[in-house]
């Protein structure tokens, strides 16, 4: 067990993924307890089926930990959210947590739950940066879309207190999913509250569907689905995943950008093609390497 070492984020550069290197813990697999409907990860045979716990994995964490190098920021996680709601009881990645702080790496946090907030504890002798996703401030949105996870406001409150206590955390607008949550007035109400809430950053992406998304919108919204396909039949398959026409890509990426930038926040997009648009890196590892004392209580 002692020759295992952490997995390195798959980083698919034909989808346009530009994070630097990194690794990746999933403490749990299975599919999220938050059941997003636009979950990427339902194409993995991995991450379908009920939530399973990694127990074995967890048991022997330290051990990985200390067995990885180089010591490159770790991410909590790409594929499941790392507080989902059994993370309450199981603590499976405030376990991982205890061990990357033991042995020095930074920690890029993932999550759409409030519940990261209960390790603050951890985080804060880590360099510690928090991503949190709102993708709309309507708690109908987050009803149908994400009827697992925590509403808008909690995380919103969640947003302000890791800010409060010094952490620098980055808002994920992901997915941006046309007719629901790409009009004007959404992206301009919405990164108006996350900069009063002092988000440093705001990382976008639009919604990239995978194979069974449109079947299973279908059941909750038809017609909704009947719109999205028929712009989607103009995209691409890459890596996976269903494209936006590039053209509609680069209008709507366009149009949150200036948006962002007014409120003086940085602005980065998650593997949509358009690098040049970025003022930082996506994924928040800029923080990772400026951070070096936090004023926590």
């Amino acid at each position: 067990m002692t020759s295992k070492k952490l997995s390195r984020f798959n980083s698919p550069e034909k989808a346009f993924c530009t994070c630097p290197p990194k690794y990746n813990i999933n403490p749990y697999l299975g599919r999220c307890e938050h059941r997003c409907l636009y979950c990427y990860a339902a194409k993995f045979p991995s991450f379908v089926g009920p939530t399973k716990p990694r127990l074995s994995f967890v048991k022997e964490v330290f051990r990985i930990v200390a067995n990885t190098k180089p010591k490159l920021p770790v991410m909590l996680s790409d594929t499941t959210d790392p507080y989902q709601p059994i993370e309450k009881d199981l603590r499976l990645t405030r376990k991982c947590l205890e061990a990357l702080v033991k042995y020095g790496f930074p920690v890029l946090i993932v999550t759409k739950s409030d519940l990261v907030v209960r390790d603050v504890d951890l985080l804060k002798k880590a360099r510690s940066v928090i991503s949190i996703t709102v993708t709309s401030l309507k708690d109908e949105f987050s009803r149908i879309m994400e009827p697992g996870a925590p509403p808008p406001e909690k995380r919103l409150k969640a947003i302000q207190f890791l800010v409060g206590k010094g952490f620098p955390v980055v808002a994920r607008v992901d997915p941006i999913i046309p007719f629901l949550n790409d009009g004007e007035k959404d992206f301009k109400n919405l990164v108006s509250v996350l900069a009063s809430v002092g988000v440093k950053q705001v990382t976008v992406s639009t919604l990239k569907p995978v194979k069974g998304f449109f079947a299973r919108l279908r059941k909750v919204d038809s017609r909704l689905s009947e719109r999205l396909e028929k712009i989607y039949e103009g995209g691409e398959w890459i890596a996976g995943y269903k494209y936006l026409p590039k053209g509609l890509r680069f209008k709507t990426i366009g149009r949150l950008r200036p948006i962002v930038l007014s409120q003086g926040l940085e602005f980065a997009s998650c593997r949509e093609g358009f690098p040049s648009l970025n003022t930082t890196i996506c994924d928040g590892t800029a923080y990772c390497r400026i951070q070096t004392k936090l004023e926590l209580e």
